[in-house]
């Protein structure tokens, strides 16, 4: 796999897949996706994260190139933020940016190498989508949460339903894991015209009980 347009990252099945695909399109993502599709995730996620009153340190999800950092920093510059990403590659233009205190090489379906309660925020633009992560990962992500730690996950419509996500979350409030979920409607571009450019999402806002 290794198509670098949006059709192509939605038709991803498996990890191997993602690494190639993320490994030939690392070092222009920024110009021929997020630049040149209007993609404003990143900023809708740094802005319900402030508006929650989140801290560091944080966790980006599938941090990709940093562009969620980018937007985070832009509003408090001394922030704590680590990027969590399968593509070293993609993390590898993130570090170049300084946006990082730590870089993390991982799968997300898989244990992670981080200790318990590590970070006081989670957030995330664009892994929970089609060809991605599934909420098979939030076990995971509890886990590394300390207590009252906000999440700020965006989840793209046409899989929310399709991958169990509204069942996943119900499971952890039943749980009492975490806190009622709240939702925003987003959409994902602005000012571009393409084939996806009206594409939606939803935010998931909730807390590590």
């Amino acid at each position: 796999m290794s198509t670098k347009d949006l059709d192509g990252a939605y038709s991803l099945e498996t990890p191997e897949q993602s690494v190639a695909l993320y490994r030939d399109w690392a070092h222009d993502y920024d110009e021929t996706f997020a630049a040149s599709h209007g993609y404003v995730v990143p900023q809708r996620i740094a802005q319900i994260f402030r508006q929650e009153g989140g801290h560091g340190p944080v966790l980006d999800i599938g941090a990709g190139t940093g562009l969620v950092a980018e937007a985070l920093r832009a509003g408090d510059g001394d922030i704590e933020v680590d990027g969590i990403d399968i593509s070293r590659e993609m993390l590898d233009v993130a570090g170049r940016k300084g946006l990082y205190q730590n870089r993390i090489v991982a799968d997300l379906t898989k244990p992670l190498d981080i200790a318990d309660a590590s970070y006081a925020a989670l957030v995330s633009a664009g892994t929970f989508t089609h060809g991605h992560v599934g909420p098979g990962c939030l076990g995971e992500l509890m886990r590394i949460a300390s207590a009252n730690a906000v999440f700020v996950l965006a989840i793209n419509e046409g899989v929310f339903d399709k991958a169990e996500f509204g069942s996943a979350f119900a499971g952890l409030v039943a749980d009492g894991s975490i806190t009622p979920v709240s939702f925003r409607r987003i959409r994902y571009y602005d000012g571009a015209e393409h084939d996806h450019s009206g594409d939606q999402g939803l935010v998931a806002v909730f807390r590590r009980r």
